[in-house]
């Protein structure tokens, strides 16, 4: 077996040399790096991973835990996690909990044992026992999309959507279209994005004097099939809704099946507003008016954050929302030609 040994003899410098090479740890000269990595080429040197992360207590692995991962948002945001973990040449190992507590214990405890060099978690509605955990063991950790501020999240950088003021400019926008009788189908009860999003719905109704209507206001539960038979219900009701405001994209695609199966026409009889764009949101007849959130940067910053807590574990805890974007098309109401506005806060783009 080629050792690194064989390399440095081939290429005339010492082993530390080639170390330093393939690891990036000091300034080597652009002609010996040349002739290092033409060694290694040469050779077919391939290096010993395990004993590097022994001698360097780094794995060069990062733990990334989302559930849902056939979300097609959580599909976006994992792909841009993975590129911006490449960058700094790290592998991202991906384990989906499925909203279980319990398994998200499990996973980060696995995680954990794999001696991934931190872990970017987008937690459960009860996180209690995996956050506990991964503070116990000093796991450099970031949450993703979700926030939590109590007990072992306290400390911890957090990254995510701005939700409440992004949800409340959906529903104001219904209300600018002269509508009154606007549900809600809203995510998984306890998740952050899900009380937000609602927060930000009820905001709307009170600035525009609309009496809330509880019976308006069901679980999607974050997936696709609660939200068609949730949106079936509100269909069947004596007094439908005349728009409707939904809280992500799997649900959205409930929706929209629930509406095609009723028989309701959008947006002639019902407008229909949502939370998260996807790629074939403007494929759709008629085209969805989403709040677009903006994965890439979600993505990137958690990487960027959790390697910043790597590097200085007593570093000020940060809590980053992101803004998303309008995206008006037409199932609204409004004209078919696309437009792109800024919420208040301002413009950016992706999803939970």
């Amino acid at each position: 077996m080629v050792t690194i040994a064989d390399v440095a003899r081939r290429a005339g410098v010492s082993t530390a040399t080639v170390s330093h090479v393939l690891n990036n740890t000091r300034s080597v000269r652009a002609e010996t790096r040349a002739a290092v990595l033409a060694a290694v080429d040469e050779t077919s040197y391939t290096p010993n991973t395990v004993a590097r992360s022994l001698a360097t207590r780094r794995t060069m692995t990062l733990g990334l835990v989302l559930s849902a991962l056939t979300n097609p948002y959580f599909g976006d945001l994992l792909s841009a996690a993975e590129s911006a973990a490449a960058a700094d040449g790290y592998t991202l190992l991906v384990v989906d909990p499925h909203e279980d507590p319990e398994y998200e214990h499990t996973v980060v405890t696995r995680l954990h044992h794999h001696r991934v060099d931190g872990i970017v978690l987008a937690p459960s509605a009860q996180p209690e026992a995996a956050l506990g955990y991964l503070a116990q063991h000093e796991v450099p950790t970031v949450l993703l999309d979700r926030f939590a501020e109590e007990g072992p999240a306290a400390g911890l950088d957090q990254i995510g959507s701005e939700c409440l003021e992004a949800t409340a400019t959906l529903c104001r926008h219904l209300v600018e279209h002269g509508h009154t009788r606007i549900a809600l189908v809203a995510g998984l009860p306890g998740l952050s994005t899900t009380e937000e999003r609602r927060a930000g719905f009820v905001r709307a109704l009170t600035e525009a004097g609309i009496e809330r209507d509880p019976a308006l206001e069901v679980s999607g539960e974050s997936a696709t099939e609660p939200a068609r038979a949730a949106m079936a219900a509100l269909l069947a009701a004596p007094r439908p809704p005349t728009a409707v405001v939904v809280g992500n994209n799997s649900m959205t695609i409930g929706v929209m099946r629930a509406v095609r199966d009723a028989g309701v026409r959008v947006p002639a009889d019902l407008a229909l507003v949502a939370f998260d764009d996807f790629a074939w949101a403007d494929l759709f007849e008629p085209r969805l008016t989403v709040m677009a959130q903006p994965f890439d940067r979600i993505a990137t910053e958690a990487i960027r954050l959790l390697q910043r807590r790597r590097a200085r574990p007593d570093a000020t805890p940060e809590a980053l929302r992101l803004p998303p974007a309008l995206v008006l098309r037409a199932s609204c109401g409004c004209s078919p030609t696309p437009e792109v506005a800024g919420t208040p806060a301002t413009t950016g783009r992706w999803t939970s």
